[in-house]
Order: C-alpha cells, then structure tokens, then sequence
C-alpha cells in the first residue's frame, strides 16, 4: 500500500517515501560534488538513516520530503518537499534532484507543488528555503518559485558553521506568485 498523500502534477507524482526507493536515495547521494550541499557523498548504510529520518518525520510530524517518481515512468528522481527537522531556523521546503535528472524542470514544479501543499494542507503562513550562496542552481529555483534572499541564517549543531541563506515567502507572498503555475489548478492530491 502506497502512503498517502499523494501529489500530482504534469509530469511527476509525489508521495512519502517507501523502503523500496533506498537504490535511489543511494544513487543520489553518491555523487560528492553533486550532494556536497545536504551533507556530502554518503554510504549506504547512512542513506539508509537519512531515509529512516524522512520516514520520521512523517511518522512524527506529519509531514516530510516526498519521494519523486516519474509520472510515464515510476522512475524515482530525487526528493523534495516541507522539512523542519528540531532547532532549524523556520519551516522549509527544500530539494534534491538525481545529477542526471538536473535542468528538466522537475525541481521546480514539484516544489511548487510542494509549496501549494503546505499552505493548504499544511496551515503554513511562511516557507523558506536554506541555499548556500554558491549553490546557484537552487537560488534559481527558489527565483523561479518566487522566494527572494532574506539574508544569512543559522543552522543547528551539527550544521552551526555552514554558510546559507533563508529565501522565501509568504503566504500573500504564494498567492501571487502561484499564478506562474497554471497547472496547480488541475494537480490532483490524493490524501486519506
């Protein structure tokens, strides 16, 4: 049985994760370069904890990064979605793509499809998303979406020395800004 909700947009289908996308978990998380902003290159045994974590979180708080798979394929690509794990600076939404899967755009719509769902499923008021300020592919995502940079924040042990910026927006913020993506009108969320 797939863990509900489920989120679907044009070309992807969000849903929590299962034990059966830890080869995908590991395939992303095995490229240093690629992941060196979420923590850097990982073994199997500690993606595997890294998952447990994501499973956690919706277990604990009812939310947590959604698994993306490919709508025309099942295909899982990466992870994304809301994330507040203890002592981090404000509820975010944040994401992680496979390498090979990066530049198709699904970063952007499954966070906005993300986005769309904290606000109203969530109750969020405001979402942020923490980017190191050399990582510029996700600070053109988080334009894309229509957050802007607030500035430096801080993160929690054991990331307190780690250099990011909190982009975001609110809620009014979302409302305007959810205008880029006719598609939210017709995503299809399926929740028990």
């Amino acid at each position: 049985m797939t863990p509900e909700p489920i989120l679907e947009t044009p070309r992807l289908i969000l849903r929590p994760p299962l034990a059966a996308d830890l080869d995908g978990y590991v395939e992303l998380m095995r490229d240093d370069e690629h992941v060196r902003h979420i923590g850097g290159a990982a073994p199997p045994s500690a993606v595997w904890r890294q998952m447990m974590t994501v499973a956690g979180s919706w277990s604990l708080q009812g939310f947590g990064f959604f698994s993306v798979l490919e709508k025309g394929t099942g295909r899982w690509v990466g992870r994304l979605g809301p994330w507040f794990p203890h002592g981090w600076p404000q509820a975010e939404v944040g994401w992680s793509i496979l390498p090979s899967e990066a530049g198709k755009g699904y970063v952007t719509e499954g966070s906005a499809a993300a986005i769309d769902w904290a606000f109203n499923s969530l109750g969020w008021d405001d979402v942020i998303h923490v980017i190191a300020p050399e990582n510029i592919a996700s600070q053109k995502v988080a334009a894309r979406l229509g957050s802007t940079n607030r500035g430096p924040t801080r993160l929690p042990e054991p990331f307190q020395d780690a250099v990011v910026d909190a982009w975001g927006q609110t809620r009014d913020q979302w409302a305007e800004n959810r205008k880029r993506f006719d598609w939210l009108g017709q995503m299809v969320v399926r929740a028990s």
